[in-house]
């Protein structure tokens, strides 16, 4: 996975060693549960070590058939050998227990402190699970161990800085539908709607889709432990897996019929976007407020600043 993101102001700042809290804002579809991961990533997503997760049951305390979360707040110590940095990034991936094979995963720009002097942090790799490489979880059906292997084998990533202790450059955006992702910027109140990160689609696993409510899981990122100084909601991107999505966002379509695989491109006016599901454009997503749709390829996207 690879990461393309516009702003360079972190928008959180957490030390090592000191517990962090992230908060789900209630009303998203919580589908029963699923498995999340919560990563560190410095190379935008390159490479992300696993700081903790939650299986079976994320959002619940236990088995459950409601679409209603029971837990939006989960907290716990980053590693006291994980690296400081000014360039660092959160992520947060979910693997739903019901409904469509989907993905969710939400991004923040962090820094971290380390008085210690660490170089490198050693852990679990995060995975993509229902993207394409990573293999599939099905739904669940009752059984909460449906694709724990995948975790339990993941390899071993080593995560380092390098040089993003320093000021964090401007990115360069890359022209690869398979590699790059789109994320757009935050607002002035610290709260940003990244439409979609991802722009490869995992192929089809064989579920029928079903009816599903259409609103996101959102989280908040706090440092609980010194410094606290700033807060992030982001919403969560759904990367796709069944069929083309069904956005409620109202903006005109591009008219063509034929796309390659995982390209994006604005619709008409710049309001938002589409992505290529296997020949066939996706409804609109739209960018974030006060943010339009640019064409950085004939293949990518990033939702700027107008």
């Amino acid at each position: 996975m690879a990461l393309e993101i516009q702003w360079t102001k972190p928008v959180a700042s957490w030390t090592a060693g000191q517990p962090v809290t992230i908060k789900f804002r209630p009303g998203g579809a919580a589908h029963s549960g699923g498995h999340c991961q919560f990563a560190i990533s410095y190379d935008n997503g390159k490479t992300a070590a696993v700081v903790h997760k939650v299986m079976k049951h994320c959002f619940f305390n236990g088995p459950s058939n409601s679409n209603v979360a029971d837990v939006l707040e989960y907290t716990f110590d980053l590693p006291a050998d994980i690296p400081a940095s000014s360039n660092a990034q959160f992520i947060w991936i979910w693997n739903n227990a019901i409904g469509n094979r989907e993905l969710y995963t939400g991004i923040a720009d962090i820094t971290i402190a380390n008085s210690g002097g660490s170089k490198s942090y050693t852990g679990k790799s995060a995975i993509y699970p229902n993207h394409e490489g990573y293999g599939s979880i099905p739904e669940f059906n009752g059984n909460y161990n449906t694709g724990l292997s995948l975790f339990e084998n993941a390899p071993n990533v080593v995560v380092s800085p390098g040089d993003s202790a320093a000021p964090p450059p401007v990115p360069e955006y890359s022209s690869s539908a398979v590699e790059s992702k789109t994320v757009a910027p935050p607002a002035e109140s610290k709260t940003v709607t990244p439409p979609a990160e991802s722009k490869t689609v995992a192929p089809p696993v064989g579920h029928t889709p079903t009816s599903q409510s259409s609103a996101e899981p959102t989280f908040e990122v706090t440092a609980t432990g010194p410094p606290a100084e700033s807060t992030v909601e982001v919403t969560a991107t759904k990367h796709l897996t069944d069929s083309v999505y069904t956005s409620s966002a109202p903006t005109a379509a591009p008219t063509s019929s034929a796309c390659t695989h995982g390209a994006l491109q604005c619709i008409s006016g710049n309001a938002g976007f589409q992505e290529c599901v296997w020949g066939v454009w996706s409804a609109t997503f739209a960018c974030g407020p006060g943010t339009v749709c640019q064409q950085t390829s004939p293949d990518a996207v990033v939702c700027g600043w107008a």
